[in-house]
């Protein structure tokens, strides 16, 4: 039995042209990657500072907002040259101090490589480290002369940084100045006053979900940073080669890196236990003990009980937003990918709302005659 399907040329078009045009949104998104970057992170950095900016001003004279706007971001910027005073000096005093102490750590290996050749001789496997180390001294001229290029790289991708941290904190300045002029001109050109209202209260959620979000990850990363800087400061005390000052790069790296879901407080403890490893390895190994053990406290009792409510998304879409933001979106991705996610529930929860609500019945008017 054959079935035959007949379909006008006018609805085959349109199947086509809709088609075609999700491929090239996908691509024009995919290609203006960081201008969304840049766009999306100031937008993050405005709806955050919206509020602490909205209640400045009330108390300024005038009730100006560009001078609390102002205020707010002297606070950012100072808060970040805090961040790399604090981390960069300790990290190359400890890479320095690693280098300076390489020497001696060569000369005990040098020591220990006779006992090494004997076991070479025993088990005859001197032909296996003779290739081994043809190999090595093959490859080395190569990697000295691409440590110029990556350092090039390296400096290139730290300016690229800089200007794209400078941008953002621009345009986010702009979003809180001119922000809610732009929100009372929107509202304006409704005509439908239910209709406004219903879309302004679905803005409001969105902005709710991304401030809570806010307020609730650094309320988490404050704690887990004050508790990995006690740890190190604890750690001084009883392990004379861990310097004390070691302990405020380590609340600021774990501070910084922990605001990145999922995977930045577990950069931040392999960082402060890399550095603790230059000066005692035993005091090494007990703060990563520590952060391993901490990490399930945090996850499993600190981190759901201070964001609960706030986003009210599953483990698998909050995965699932952040391994999406990461690997399209880089780090930036990352941090906003969470909120986004939060946004976008929202919406599918008001679009599911309105259709969920039943028509309106008709009224039957029924005329009786005298």
């Amino acid at each position: 039995m054959k079935v035959r399907i007949e379909i006008d040329t006018k609805t085959f078009v349109r199947f086509w042209l809709v088609v075609i045009s999700f491929v090239a949104v996908i691509f024009v998104i995919y290609s203006a990657r960081t201008a969304l970057i840049i766009l999306g992170s100031a937008l993050f950095l405005a709806l955050a500072l919206n509020e602490p900016v909205s209640r400045l001003s009330r108390y300024l004279p005038g009730k100006s907002r560009t001078l609390s706007t102002a205020i707010a971001f002297l606070a950012v910027v100072l808060f970040l040259g805090a961040v790399i005073f604090l981390v960069v000096p300790p990290i190359i005093e400890q890479t320095v101090k690693f280098i300076d102490t390489a020497p001696e750590m060569v000369r005990s290996l040098s020591a220990q490589w006779h006992g090494f050749g004997e076991l070479v001789e025993k088990y005859h496997i001197q032909p296996q480290v003779d290739q081994a180390v043809a190999s090595i001294q093959a490859n080395a001229a190569e990697w000295a002369s691409g440590i110029g290029r990556n350092f090039l790289s390296g400096l290139g991708s730290v300016f690229s940084s800089v200007a794209s941290m400078l941008f953002v904190l621009v345009l986010a300045f702009l979003m809180l100045i001119e922000g809610p002029e732009w929100t009372r001109r929107i509202w304006r050109l409704y005509k439908d006053q239910k209709q406004m209202k219903r879309h302004r209260d679905i803005v409001n959620r969105m902005r709710l979900v991304v401030t809570g979000y806010v307020s609730g990850q650094l309320t988490v990363s404050g704690i887990g940073a004050l508790a990995a800087g006690a740890t190190v400061f604890i750690l001084s005390l009883f392990f004379n080669e861990v310097p004390a000052n070691l302990a405020l790069p380590t609340i600021a790296i774990c501070f910084v890196l922990s605001l990145i879901p999922m995977f930045g407080a577990t950069i931040a403890g392999v960082i402060v236990s890399l550095l603790l490893l230059f000066n005692s390895m035993p005091a090494g190994i007990i703060f990563a003990v520590y952060f391993m053990v901490y990490q399930q406290l945090e996850n499993n009792i600190i981190s759901p009980h201070i964001q609960s409510k706030r986003i009210e998304l599953s483990p698998l879409a909050i995965l699932s937003a952040v391994t999406i933001g990461l690997y399209v979106f880089g780090i930036a991705g990352g941090i906003i990918s969470i909120p986004i996610a939060g946004c976008i529930k929202v919406l599918l929860e008001a679009y599911l709302e309105s259709k969920a609500k039943p028509e309106p019945k008709a009224k039957v008017v029924t005329k009786v005659e005298a």
